[in-house]
């Protein structure tokens, strides 16, 4: 960053540290005004869109277009209808067809303001537009902040499974303004805080005594904690190749074809994670030694955080066995299953069997 921007006060800055491209997260309260400011120190001011949905436009795109006009950009506002069901190759087709009717060209950016769809989707359409444009991530909500919005993993549904069409594509800039978390209704806020249980357990223990928040909470100290994490894994495995990244995905495996099965907007990414994540822990136990004392801790911390512990009767075993196994996460038709044995640690697994899964599934209901 330059010398000339100005920083708000107790803003705090994660780098993401790739050997191809190195770029910054900042976290803090009120950045709104100064995205850009600060992303015209990472990109020629130019022709570019704002991404966002029908629920955020209202609230926050008018603070970021002025922001963005006063440092030169010439930004224009897209707006789609919110949730996962605009999460399609069909929405990204229709958005490609929108930019060049804006005359977004391939010297132009994206910039994505919104929760983990919009995220993803805007991310996505930036990946394959032109071949390929700038993405810089404004993230609104928690999941989106502490996770989807770091990463570089973007991409849309099949009607078959969840994330099963995407790509890789860094954003130039991910800049997190923790006071849009203040508009969100309780049970969106609640659910993103699933992933930083995620990050607890796979990575630092002590994260979970920090859940849930309390209210009124500065969050920009536990939202850097998990960009940090996720950078951390990140770095180590950008696409997905050593086995390090997919850590990321304890709970998700179960987790995804809950989501999935019980149908886009049902439960939220976070609910059927939290849910996916008690499997986990089940294995874990019966599998990989995990003390049960130390289950019941992540398990209280689910409770409290206010996500459900148990499956929705109207999903069958088999259903999700089905939809596990569309999931890119099977290697060969076998799973990669991520364990841990120990809070604050974890391990892909390859000997979690269909009947391991389907008996962590049948207890979900008890």
């Amino acid at each position: 960053m330059t010398s000339s921007l100005q920083t708000p006060r107790e803003m705090q800055k994660v780098q993401v540290a790739l050997a191809t491209r190195p770029y910054e997260v900042l976290i803090g309260n009120h950045l709104l005004p100064i995205v850009g400011e600060y992303s015209r120190s990472v990109i020629t001011p130019c022709r570019c869109a704002v991404i966002t949905d029908d629920n955020v436009a209202p609230l926050h795109s008018g603070v970021l277009m002025e922001s963005l006009k006063r440092a030169g950009f010439d930004p224009h506002l897209v707006v789609i209808p919110s949730g996962e069901q605009s999460k399609s190759m069909l929405s990204a087709s229709d958005l490609c067809n929108r930019l060049i009717g804006l005359g977004i060209d391939r010297k132009g950016a994206i910039f994505s303001l919104g929760g983990g769809v919009i995220g993803d989707l805007a991310g996505f359409v930036a990946s394959i537009f032109y071949r390929g444009i700038p993405v810089i991530q404004i993230p609104t909500t928690v999941v989106s902040q502490i996770d989807s919005s770091v990463g570089g993993k973007t991409g849309v549904n099949s009607h078959l499974g969840k994330n099963l069409i995407g790509s890789f594509h860094q954003p130039l800039l991910v800049i997190a303004d923790t006071a849009t978390l203040s508009s969100l209704p309780e049970r969106i806020f609640r659910e993103g805080l699933a992933e930083a249980i995620k990050h607890g357990v796979i990575a630092d223990a002590t994260l979970l005594a920090m859940l849930p928040p309390e209210s009124n909470q500065d969050l920009t100290p536990l939202i850097a904690r998990n960009v940090a994490i996720k950078a951390t894994i990140v770095e180590a495995d950008e696409f997905e190749t050593k086995g390090m990244r997919a850590l990321l995905n304890f709970g998700h495996t179960i987790g995804h074809a809950v989501e999935s099965v019980a149908g886009y907007g049902v439960l939220s990414h976070g609910e059927a994670v939290a849910i996916g994540m008690i499997a986990a822990l089940d294995l874990s136990v019966r599998l990989a030694g995990l003390p049960s004392v130390q289950a019941d801790q992540v398990r209280e911390t689910i409770r409290t955080c206010g996500l459900p512990e148990k499956l929705p009767e109207s999903l069958s075993t088999e259903s999700l066995l089905a939809a596990l196994h569309r999931d890119k996460k099977f290697d060969r038709g076998a799973v990669r299953f991520v364990l841990t044995a120990q809070l604050g640690s974890a391990m892909v697994s390859h000997r979690v069997t269909t009947q391991d899964i389907t008996q962590a599934i049948d207890r979900l209901r008890s």
